[in-house]
């Protein structure tokens, strides 16, 4: 692959090697502006690849090192991700300066990018997530507009689509204020599949924000924090999946 070189000052050493891919949105006005605060020192911010609109890829951060771009959060028990990670960078202005649709040159790249970066390291279906993913009280990106079927479909990550009928058998959805078995098995799924929450029996506010990560990668359509029917049936399948290593992490049942 080709690689325009953007050297930034900003990582430190690992102390292991890395197996899991973070996706991240740049969440600024530009990609020139997301390049300059990545590659400065005072920010101390950064990642190992930056993904422009029309396909360039920069290379701020060599794989070997440790970039600073995931923050306090968790994946499947990691809570340094950042030790245990690569980060990839996309630009686009997210939610706070109008979200838009990836361009296609641009998730051609970021594909062509994931299958080079896996080339090279062992990361699981299960360990390529979204910043919100480890982060879900704290971010967003990349957010319900990310193609992660497609990526999926690739052969880089997870996807599940439930039947119709798997989807009524799970009944009432639950929700803000719920407390008791659903919920405590609903936790524990979530869990079990990689996010920082504990198992329990309260929905409380965690377990909102939770639901907005999980729907954010895996039912798109409607994020909403109301584990509902297909949000519950998607969480089972992928479980199942997670479990089943599928050869191209897409599964309908």
């Amino acid at each position: 692959m080709e690689f325009i070189e953007a050297p930034s000052p900003n990582f430190d050493q690992r102390t292991g090697l890395p197996d899991i891919l973070v996706l991240h949105y740049t969440g600024m006005q530009t990609g020139e502006a997301a390049l300059e605060r990545l590659r400065d020192p005072e920010a101390k911010v950064s990642s190992h690849y930056l993904v422009e609109e029309d396909g360039r890829i920069f290379r701020l951060v060599a794989e070997e090192r440790r970039a600073w771009h995931a923050g306090r959060g968790v994946w499947q028990g990691t809570d340094d991700v950042n030790g245990a990670s690569i980060g990839i960078e996309i630009v686009n202005p997210g939610h706070e300066f109008g979200y838009r649709p990836f361009p296609e040159a641009q998730i051609a790249a970021v594909i062509e990018l994931v299958a080079d970066i896996r080339s090279r390291w062992t990361i699981p279906d299960n360990r390529i997530i979204g910043h919100s993913d480890m982060a879900p009280s704290r971010k967003d990106d990349p957010g319900e507009l990310f193609p992660w079927k497609r990526l999926a479909g690739e052969g880089h990550g997870l996807w599940f689509e439930p039947a119709a009928e798997r989807v009524q058998a799970l009944g009432v959805p639950l929700q803000p204020d719920d407390e008791g078995l659903g919920v405590l098995v609903l936790r524990s799924g979530l869990h079990r599949l990689g996010y920082g929450i504990q198992p329990g029996g309260e929905y409380d506010e965690e377990t909102v924000q939770t639901v907005k990560a999980f729907q954010r990668h895996w039912r798109q359509h409607r994020v909403d924090g109301i584990a509902d029917g297909e949000t519950r049936a998607r969480l089972v399948g992928l479980l199942q999946l997670a479990s089943a290593e599928s050869p191209t992490g897409v599964l309908d049942s």
